[in-house]
């Protein structure tokens, strides 16, 4: 079974200095029939104004994820964290029994567009922890690039449940395959451009959540990015 979540859909807050869509039920947006999918709880793709950001907040029991589609997004935290996530970086940070962070747009003249995601662990009270890897155009292109699993392989970084994450890079014409073991189901996210999967037509900020199917097949149809997760 595949149901598509159309970008339209989604919920919409503009914030001034946020632009904001929800894909599931988030903050002040609420609608029982998107209340996340499998271990998937969050997906918000978010456009952050110059010099302004998302100030210092708490968390608990939460894998959070930020990918950065444009610009760039500086990091604090209460373990003593401060970076820079620029395209191509893989943010992960484990809240566990408690974490303070702030999110901001670490330019005073460009945009910052990123998708945060949060993936609900396997146990609560892990201790917090922080993680982040580059994964190259080169790594993603006409491939499913394994960005984020279990046991952190193939260099992704680490999340505390048994899901995958991955990300690719299509142009037209370019396909991959994920293929899915029994009892597992998958969502896809199209973070930019044109994919037809399983011969339905997706564009940018639309979902797919996949159920009872052996496989997926997303093929280019304008130059894409996309996220595709391995859920139980």
């Amino acid at each position: 079974m595949i149901t598509v979540r159309r970008s339209e859909e989604r919920g919409h807050f503009d914030h001034g200095w946020l632009d904001t869509h929800h894909t599931f039920s988030f903050a002040d947006y609420h609608d029982p029939n998107w209340m996340g999918f499998r271990h998937l709880r969050v997906l918000n793709e978010d456009r952050v104004q110059p010099g302004d950001g998302f100030p210092p907040h708490a968390h608990r029991d939460m894998e959070i994820i930020s990918y950065v589609l444009a610009g760039a997004l500086e990091h604090r935290d209460s373990m003593g964290t401060g970076s820079v996530i620029r395209p191509g970086d893989v943010q992960r940070m484990s809240a566990g029994t408690g974490v303070t962070h702030s999110e901001s747009n670490h330019s005073r003249r460009d945009l910052v567009h990123f998708l945060q995601i949060w993936i609900v662990p396997r146990e609560r009270g892990l201790p917090p922890s922080y993680e982040q890897k580059t994964f190259g155009d080169e790594d993603k292109r006409g491939t499913l690039r394994l960005v984020a699993s279990e046991d952190g392989r193939e260099g992704s970084v680490t999340i505390h449940q048994d899901a995958a994450v991955y990300a690719s890079l299509l142009a037209p014409r370019q396909e991959v395959v994920h293929r899915l073991r029994p009892r597992r189901h998958a969502w896809a996210q199209v973070a930019r451009g044109v994919v037809a999967l399983s011969g339905r037509a997706l564009r940018q900020g639309d979902g797919v959540a996949v159920s009872d199917e052996d496989a997926l097949t997303i093929v280019g149809v304008e130059p894409a990015e996309i996220l595709l997760f391995d859920l139980p």
